[in-house]
Parts: C-alpha cells; sequence; structure tokens
C-alpha cells in the first residue's frame, strides 16, 4: 500500500490527469457505468452523479492547482543558486539583494505547494483505493523515495537558506541554496520516474490485477523516464525564467529601479538563451517516443483518423475541428509531407502512422480536440519563448540594454510580460497531453482508469470536491495578495550583508568593552 505520508509535496499532479479525461471511457464489457448504472460522461444531475466522474475531477482540480507551484520553485532554486554564485565570485551587492528579492518569491510558491500538494496524497488511498492496491509495490515505493530522499533534502536546508544569511557562512548559504534546488530537482526525478512507468510499464510483471517488482532498477529507468524528466526539467527552469524576465520587465516598463532589474534580465537571457532552443529539442523527442510507443496517442495529437501506410508522406495539421461521432475532422488546414520530416526527417515514411480507427473505441483517447490544441498550445509557447529570447539577445548586442535606451524598448517588455503566465500554459497543457492522451489506461495497456476507482457514494466525493474548490480559491487569491505585495514593495536594498554585518557588530562589541579609566577619587579607589 501506499505510504501517504510521504506525500507531502506530490508534484504527482498531472500523473493522474487524466482520471479526470475520457468521460465516455468504455470498459472492455461495454460501456463503463456508475455504480446506480448510469453512463458515464454525458450531462449529470444530483441523482446520476457518477463517482468514478467526480473522483476525476477531484485529482484533476488538485493535479492543476498543486502544479502551479512546484513548477516555480523547482526552477527558480537553479536561478538562485547562479545568482548568489555570482555574488560570492564578484562581490557585487546588487546579486546579493536580487538573491534576497527573488528568495521572497520563492517561499511564497514553496509554501502554497505544500498545502495543496497535501490533498493529493490521501486521495490515493480514498478516491483510489484499487489503483493503490494494484501497483502500490512499485509506485508507492517510489514516491516513498521522492518523500524522504529528495523533499526532506529540501525542506531541511531551505530553513538555512530562509534564516542562516546572518547566521552562517556565505558559502555554506550558498551550498545550502544548492541543496534545496537539487532536492527540488530530485522530486521532480522521482515523480516523473513514476509517471513514466504508467507510461510505459517496465521491470515485473501483472500477476491476477496486481503488479509484481522483479527489477526495480528497469522499472525506474523505463522507456519513457530519462527523456520525460528532460523534458520536464528544463520546462521548470524555463517557466522560471520568464516568471523572472517577465516581472524584470515590468519594473523596466515603469522606469523603476532600471538598473537593477535590467540586471537579472541579462542573467535571465543569458540562461534562456540556452535553456529555451535546447527545450524545443527535448521536446521533439519526446513526440518521437511517443510515436514509438504510444501510437494511439500519437493518433489523437495529430487527429489522424485513418492509417497513413509506409513508403507514402505524412501531412501536419495546422488546424483541424476533430468530430468523433464521425471519426473524422470538419475542417482541416494541413502542411504537406511536414509530420514524414517532424517524426522520420524523412520525406516518406519507413513506419506507418496508425489513425484512431484502427482502435476500438474503447481503446483509443477520446476528447480528440483537447488533446489536439493542446498539443499545438504548448508547441507554439516553446517556439515564442525562444523566439523572444533571441530577440532580446540581438537587442541587447545592438544596444546594450542599458540607460535611456531602455525606454525605447516597450515593446520587448509587453513580449516579456505576456510571456510571463505562458510557460504555466505550457507545462499544464503538455501534461493534458501526456495523460489524457494516455486513456482509457491509467497504466498503459494494463489497468484502465474506470477499474482503478474507490467505491464510495457520489455524494462523499461531491462534498470533498466542493471543498477543495473552496480551499483552493481561497490559496489562490492568497497567493496573488501577497505575490503582488512582494512585486509592488519591490528590492530592499538597505538589508544588511553578511560580511558586513558580522564586522560592524564585531566593532561595536570591541568598543563596549574599552578600558574606561576610573575616575574616583583615590582615597575611594583603595
Amino acid at each position: 500500500m501506499l505510504n501517504d505520508h510521504h506525500f507531502t509535496r506530490v508534484l504527482i499532479k498531472a500523473e493522474i490527469l487524466a482520471l479526470v479525461a475520457d468521460w465516455p471511457c468504455r470498459s472492455p464489457k461495454g460501456i463503463a457505468k456508475s455504480k446506480a448504472g448510469q453512463p458515464l460522461g454525458g450531462l449529470m444531475t444530483l441523482d446520476s452523479l457518477d463517482t468514478v466522474v467526480l473522483s476525476r475531477w477531484q485529482f484533476a482540480l488538485t493535479a492543476i492547482f498543486h502544479m502551479l507551484w512546484p513548477v516555480l520553485t523547482t526552477g527558480m532554486s537553479i536561478y538562485l543558486v547562479v545568482i548568489e554564485g555570482l555574488w560570492l565570485k564578484t562581490k557585487n551587492l546588487t546579486y546579493y539583494h536580487h538573491a534576497r528579492f527573488w528568495s521572497k518569491l520563492y517561499i511564497l510558491n514553496f509554501g502554497i505547494g505544500v498545502a495543496s500538494g497535501l490533498p493529493m496524497a490521501f486521495q490515493f488511498g480514498l478516491n483510489w483505493a484499487p489503483f493503490s492496491e494494484s501497483v502500490g509495490d512499485f509506485f508507492g515505493t517510489v514516491l516513498g523515495f521522492e518523500g524522504t530522499m529528495a523533499f526532506m533534502l529540501e525542506a531541511s536546508f531551505l530553513g538555512i537558506m530562509i534564516f542562516g544569511w546572518q547566521r552562517v557562512p556565505p558559502v555554506m548559504h550558498w551550498i545550502s541554496t544548492i541543496c534545496v534546488a537539487f532536492g527540488a530537482n530530485l522530486s521532480t526525478f522521482w515523480i516523473l520516474a513514476a509517471n513514466s512507468w504508467l507510461q510505459t510499464p517496465a521491470g515485473g510483471v501483472f500477476v491476477e490485477g496486481k503488479f509484481r517488482v522483479q527489477d526495480y532498477f528497469q522499472a525506474i529507468a523505463n522507456p519513457f523516464m530519462v527523456k520525460s524528466f528532460a523534458h520536464m526539467f528544463f520546462a521548470t527552469l524555463e517557466t522560471s525564467l520568464f516568471v523572472i524576465g517577465g516581472i524584470s520587465a515590468w519594473y523596466l516598463l515603469q522606469n523603476r529601479l532600471p538598473n537593477f532589474f535590467t540586471k537579472s534580465l541579462k542573467v535571465v537571457l543569458v540562461m534562456a538563451l540556452v535553456i529555451a532552443p535546447l527545450q524545443v529539442f527535448v521536446g521533439h523527442l519526446s513526440a518521437e517516443q511517443v510515436y514509438h510507443y504510444q501510437p494511439a496517442k500519437l493518433a489523437a495529437m495529430e487527429a489522424l483518423w485513418e492509417t497513413v501506410p509506409a513508403g507514402t508522406p505524412a501531412d501536419w495539421s495546422v488546424i483541424a475541428f476533430p468530430n468523433e461521432a464521425a471519426q473524422a475532422n470538419t475542417l482541416e488546414v494541413k502542411i504537406p509531407g511536414l509530420l514524414s520530416y517532424l517524426l522520420e526527417l524523412k520525406p516518406k515514411l519507413d513506419t506507418p502512422i496508425l489513425g484512431l480507427k484502427e482502435w476500438a473505441p474503447s481503446d483509443r483517447p477520446h476528447l480528440i480536440g483537447l488533446i489536439y490544441y493542446s498539443f499545438r498550445l504548448m508547441v507554439a509557447i516553446g517556439l515564442y519563448l525562444a523566439a523572444l529570447a533571441i530577440a532580446t539577445i540581438f537587442v541587447w548586442w545592438r544596444t546594450g540594454l542599458e540607460g535611456d535606451r531602455l525606454r525605447h524598448y516597450k515593446w520587448l517588455w509587453w513580449g516579456w510580460i505576456f510571456a510571463g503566465p505562458l510557460g504555466y500554459l505550457a507545462v499544464e497543457a503538455g501534461w493534458i497531453v501526456r495523460c489524457v492522451g494516455r486513456q482509457p489506461w491509467i497504466v498503459y495497456g494494463q489497468l484502465r482508469t474506470v477499474e482503478a476507482a474507490s467505491d464510495l457514494p457520489p455524494q462523499v466525493v461531491l462534498f470533498s470536491l466542493s471543498g477543495l474548490v473552496a480551499l483552493y480559491t481561497i490559496f489562490f487569491f492568497a497567493a496573488l495578495f501577497f505575490g503582488s505585495r512582494i512585486i509592488q514593495k519591490g528590492p530592499n536594498v538597505a538589508l544588511p550583508v553578511p560580511g558586513q554585518a558580522n564586522a560592524q557588530e564585531l566593532e561595536i562589541r570591541i568598543k563596549l568593552a574599552e578600558h574606561q579609566p576610573d575616575r574616583r577619587p583615590l582615597e575611594t579607589q583603595q
């Protein structure tokens, strides 16, 4: 069984985002039905509420909301390591004040992330007990590694990172920041290892519906793991960089502390120039692995109903309107032969691309329009962020991004402000493609989503879902309130510098301890 107490910060979020998808999902014996005999999907009334559908909605809510916060903390922690390292190397106090300013946003996101992640842990045992019983021997162990190995490392050194500026030497504080960043990204590794196993299960066999582990290393290093982790690692870092860049651009647009925030924008630019194009490439590699291991998902990503045989070119559609009832696209705009080059770098395919009609409706994804446009939204955002980074580097090279010249590039700063939230949209869209496209399976090819839900009264799930909606609404507006206060207030450049503060305090103590002559009369000094 899964160990719930290890999951306080489960980045699994989108992991079972698939649980909400595919309402018309069918079981092997026909249309999946509720305990009352009502088919899944369609409009529901209070009398026809379905436990599986409500459980999917609940997990989707917690997953989508929780994902917003660790995405920033895992990426921003690396930025904090870089900016604090620059302070130690150059002794430039601007970098020190940057580290103090951005760490406030980090702490806010960390706190909301922990609080919003707590309900996710309990759902495995409550809403998805059959799933926990079936794969808990492996899945629970890997998530236990995430809790005891990664989260505890991050949480332990976070206290030093927050409160240790005046209590530990600067190098020790930097090492603590490195440990926080390492722990945050190690957590991403374990979560992606678990999720990738659901995509391409390996390292064991299913015996009477229960997974028996035969090789933990093979299960962890499943076919999806390496590229999936790399894709998510760069996604969190890229999202964080453009959030920092967008906030910096807002200050520049206000002509507020321009020298200070030009510095942070330049650091972001140097990092983004590498990360943004690399993320596009790694994303392409991730799509290629879908082509090889999950052909039904690829067909849904491309809204491809008919099989494209080997030896022929495959067109890539820019826009389409999938019609699942007719098993065809109402309208399509295609670029001839482009999909062949994207998948195999050849004008004609060596391997056929299977269309959705190759699978029975019960064995293929639904919500084709959602999968299709989520994939294109993610790709479009990735290309925009890469282009913005390259364009800003060009402006920097031509003008220097200094002094009065900054006022002439309002269009550029608006481009960065617009880019700030786009990374979140890309991450959410990518996980929708990843997990909704996996339907109707929760463990691909082995365990169906409709078979993984607990047998609970639907009113109970509706009650918890309503409570989570209220709770997360409070969390969201609280985060906006405190985050906007941090940004509006800006950096405190009067904060004491660790080394200098200790020296001043020592000097005061020395002065207090200086010898004072005895001014009493001589006869009283005996």
